[in-house]
């Protein structure tokens, strides 16, 4: 099966539909839903997934894209997580996805000097969790020590700092790029195509009818087995199936802004504990990422937003290390994500367990619950594991513990020789650089795209980072059917620069539309539905509390 998630793709894939059993139905396009797809595939079963919207336009893309064994759940003695956590950063790093998960470091400055014992002893044990050195060992400093990595802290905003390292994603990408290895392993992958009721005999789940939202045809799918990877929308499932789960799904929202690079006088990011949760400085290329916040939500699934007082709340926090404080206007992007915690006894959000789960609460329909990013790859082997039972003893067991996905082999080779493969792609060394960070040896239809039409070397107007090259292959390769997919998970356009890619997106519209089979009048929808969405999210964003800012922008569509 091919890769490449073109529109011809697309159209082969929905008329293919219900014309056999499949094994496998997955129903979510995020990273466990894509985990799962490409788990089952790459144990040669026939696997279909389904996604209502894009690959990863709920929680995976929206996270603090953290690859990490999270150090607050050492203080809850989480410690089978963090060492599962700690274990599946080290795969991702070296093996499976090292074009997009990379290190970095961060400072976790110490309020009080008793504080350098326990949370040194706690950071030294993370390091020694995280077995074979895949990123360096943490290290002591002084406040002078500090200082000089950070100019930007105030000198009396802490006794010394600790220095250690997690791994960062692109989750969007990441999640993307999952869903096309799956692709490439025989699964058929959907976008933009609903689950409206599950097929029944009598009690056994054998498929489930869904609806072509671009078309708005309907279509049967039967499957031996049906993944429920819905994350926030697990409930939304148990609706659906008319059976209690053994558990249930609690959303915490989580919101992040961004701000330039020149913000902050750094050349490392920054953790620091807060009354609610942990709060980063994440560096991400020309930007920071800074967040994130944890508090109930029970409004819209589809569009948490973030609020005045949440953007409030994360300046006062940060500010207080800072000697000039960021404010408001330097804040050039804000997202809002939602984490899908199961069901605890402790009704506060940041002391639920993020562990996963699986239950089959209906003969055939299997789902997975809980978890964090970090953890995808368990989740889907644990799912398909619980699935494969069900099939029969012939199914193999996992590989994608070995399995890198598309773009990581070769990319090493391609880093280690940047100057040689710019040359060859008559492109700076830079622009090579940033493609390989986001491509891996992908890169290299990049460079295809651009040798075939040199006008697509060119930078995006008003997203000077990106090519125009990355547009059409978001359309051409990577399944992008709205002008949204692009700007918001293809690339970060929607955050990264300060009008939030309202002078891009007329840009990009113009380059994808003939790709994408788009009249003048469906390319003018594309811009008007996007700047609709970019004006009520900057709306939500100066509103008070959740209630006000869900309404401002639900105005929106979409």
């Amino acid at each position: 099966m091919s890769a490449q998630l073109d529109p011809a793709y697309r159209a082969r894939a929905i008329d293919s539909l219900g014309d056999t059993e499949i094994d496998v139905l997955v129903i979510g396009g995020g990273v466990t839903g894509a985990g799962a797809a490409l788990d089952a595939a790459s144990r040669g079963l026939s696997v279909t997934l389904v996604e209502a919207r894009d690959f990863a336009a709920g929680t995976s893309s929206r996270s603090s894209k953290l690859i990490h064994g999270g150090l607050r759940y050492l203080e809850q003695y989480d410690f089978a997580l963090v060492r599962e956590a700690l274990k599946e950063r080290g795969l991702l790093l070296n093996k499976l996805a090292p074009h997009l998960v990379h290190p970095v470091s961060f400072l976790f400055p110490l309020q009080k000097h008793y504080e350098r014992f326990y949370i040194g002893a706690g950071i030294a044990l993370y390091d020694t969790m995280g077995g074979a050195r895949s990123v360096p060992m943490h290290k002591h400093l002084s406040r002078s020590g500090a200082l000089e990595l950070a100019p930007a802290l105030k000198e009396d905003a802490m006794t010394g700092a600790i220095r250690y390292y997690d791994a960062q994603v692109d989750d969007a990408r990441h999640t993307m790029t999952i869903a096309r290895t799956a692709a490439q392993h025989g699964a058929t992958v959907l976008t933009r195509t609903k689950v409206t009721g599950l097929l029944r005999d009598g009690e056994k789940v054998v498929g489930a009818k869904v609806v072509d939202l671009e078309t708005g045809l309907e279509h049967s799918i039967r499957a031996k087995t049906v993944i429920s990877a819905t994350g926030v929308w697990t409930d939304d499932m148990i609706k659906m199936t008319g059976v209690d789960f053994p558990f249930h799904v609690r959303m915490s929202k989580g919101v992040h802004i961004m701000v330039p690079r020149e913000k902050l006088n750094m050349d490392t990011g920054i953790a620091m504990k807060t009354e609610k949760s942990v709060l980063f400085v994440i560096p991400w290329a020309e930007h920071w990422i800074i967040g994130t916040t944890d508090t109930d939500w029970s409004l819209d699934k589809n569009h948490p937003t973030a609020t005045a007082s949440d953007v409030q709340y994360i300046l006062d926090h940060v500010n207080s290390l800072l000697r000039e404080p960021i404010t408001r206007a330097d804040i050039v992007g804000t997202y809002a994500g939602l984490r899908p915690l199961m069901t605890g006894a402790n009704k506060e959000t940041s002391k639920l367990s993020r562990e996963h789960a699986v239950a089959e609460p209906a003969p055939g329909l299997f789902v997975i619950a809980g978890g964090k990013y970090t953890t995808y790859r368990v989740m889907a082997a644990d799912v398909v594991d619980a699935a494969a039972e069900r099939l029969g003893s012939d199914v193999a067991p996992s590989v994608t513990a070995n399995l890198p996905i598309l773009g990581a082999v070769g990319y090493q080779d391609m880093l280690d020789s940047v100057a040689d493969v710019a040359a060859r792609a008559e492109l700076p060394v830079e622009t090579v650089e940033h493609l390989l960070g986001r491509y891996g040896s992908l890169a290299e239809d990049i460079f295809g795209l651009i040798a075939a039409a040199p006008e697509l070397r060119e930078p995006i107007p008003g997203a000077e980072d990106y090519l125009a090259a990355e547009a059409v292959y978001a359309a051409t390769h990577e399944g992008a059917l709205h002008l949204d997919d692009l700007l918001t998970r293809r690339t970060r356009i929607s955050i990264e620069v300060s009008d939030r890619g309202l002078k891009a997106a007329p840009e990009i519209a113009r380059l994808i539309a003939p790709h994408l089979g788009w009249t003048d009048e469906r390319t003018n929808n594309e811009i008007n539905r996007y700047f609709d969405r970019v004006h009520a999210e900057l709306a939500a964003n100066e509103e008070k509390d959740d209630e006000a800012a869900n309404a401002a922008r639900l105005i929106a569509v979409g």
